[in-house]
C-alpha cells in the first residue's frame, strides 16, 4: 500500500519504540518522515532504518517542552519535506513510579510538562503551519492508564495521559472547521522497553502477559502504528476527535 506517497509526516518521540515504529510504517507507504527527539543518535538510527528499506525520511532534534524548538521543529519539517500533512505527537516519559503522596515535585513537574504541556505545545504550532495550508491530521499518543484505566503507583503518568485524551477531544473540536483531524490512540503495554518491569526479560514479559491482560499478550509496535496510519488516512474521513485504545482487553 501506499496511501501517503507525496505526504509530510512529523513524529516526535521517533528515536525508539512506538515512535520508531510509527515513523516507519509511514515510509513504508510512501510518506517523507521528519523523525524528531532529543538524541541525535537514536533519531539516525531511525532515519537509517527507514533508508535501507528505500524510504524518505530526515532527523531534527528538538525538546518537546521548549516552544522555540517545536517551533523550529516545524519550520525545519515543512522546509525539508515540503510541508505538514500528518503530525504524530508520541514523545512522552514515565517517572514517579511511586505512591502519590511520595511523588517528587521534580517528577511530576517533568511528567506532566513532557506529556502534557509538549502535546500542547506541539500542536500549537502543528496546527498554525496547517490551518493556512490546507488543514492535515493530527493523532496524539495517549495511554490506556489515564482515561481508560488506573493502576497504583503510577498517578503522574495517569494523569498526564488523562489530560492528553481530554486535550485531543477539546482540540479536535477548535480546529476541525479548519480541515484538520485530532485523534489520539491510547496504547496499553506494547513491544516496547517502556513495557518491561525492572530488571525483566522480554521473555519474563511474555509470560506475565499471559495472565495481565485478556488477549493473552502484549500489542506488537506495528499493531498501534497501523491504528495511527489509519486514523491519518482518507478511510478515517469522518473520524474526529477519537481515543483509540489497543491494550490487549485490559481496560475493557
Amino acid at each position: 500500500m501506499n496511501r501517503f506517497t507525496g505526504k509530510a509526516v512529523l513524529v516526535t518521540g521517533a528515536g525508539s519504540g512506538l515512535g520508531r515504529a510509527i515513523a516507519l510504517a509511514f515510509a513504508a507507504e510512501g510518506a517523507s518522515v521528519v523523525a524528531a527527539g532529543r538524541t541525535a543518535a537514536s533519531l539516525a538510527e531511525t532515519v537509517g532504518l527507514i533508508e535501507a528499506t528505500g524510504g524518505t525520511a530526515t532527523a531534527v532534534t528538538a525538546d518537546v517542552t521548549d516552544s522555540g524548538q517545536l517551533q523550529n521543529l516545524v519550520r525545519e519539517s515543512v522546509t525539508r519535506s515540503g510541508g505538514l500533512d500528518i503530525a504524530v505527537n508520541n514523545a512522552g516519559i514515565l517517572r514517579g513510579t511511586v505512591p502519590v503522596g511520595e511523588v517528587s515535585e521534580e517528577d511530576w513537574d517533568a511528567v506532566l510538562r513532557t506529556n502534557v504541556t509538549g502535546v500542547w505545545l506541539a500542536m500549537k504550532h502543528e496546527i498554525a503551519h496547517m490551518k493556512g495550508n490546507g488543514g492535515g491530521a493530527i493523532v496524539n499518543i495517549s495511554s490506556n492508564l489515564g482515561a481508560h484505566l488506573r493502576i497504583p503507583n503510577a498517578a503522574a503518568y495517569i494523569t498526564s495521559k488523562a489530560a492528553v485524551s481530554a486535550l485531543t477531544r477539546a482540540a479536535a473540536l477548535d480546529h476541525i472547521h479548519q480541515g484538520i483531524r485530532i485523534n489520539a490512540v491510547s496504547p496499553g503495554p506494547a513491544a516496547t522497553s517502556m513495557s518491561l518491569l525492572p530488571g525483566e526479560t522480554e521473555a519474563g514479559r511474555t509470560e506475565r502477559m499471559k495472565t495481565a491482560t485478556p488477549l493473552g499478550r502484549v500489542a506488537e509496535a506495528e499493531e498501534v502504528a497501523a491504528a495511527v496510519l489509519y486514523l491519518t488516512s482518507p478511510a478515517a474521513g469522518a473520524v474526529v476527535g477519537t481515543d483509540l485504545v489497543i491494550d490487549s482487553g485490559a481496560s475493557a
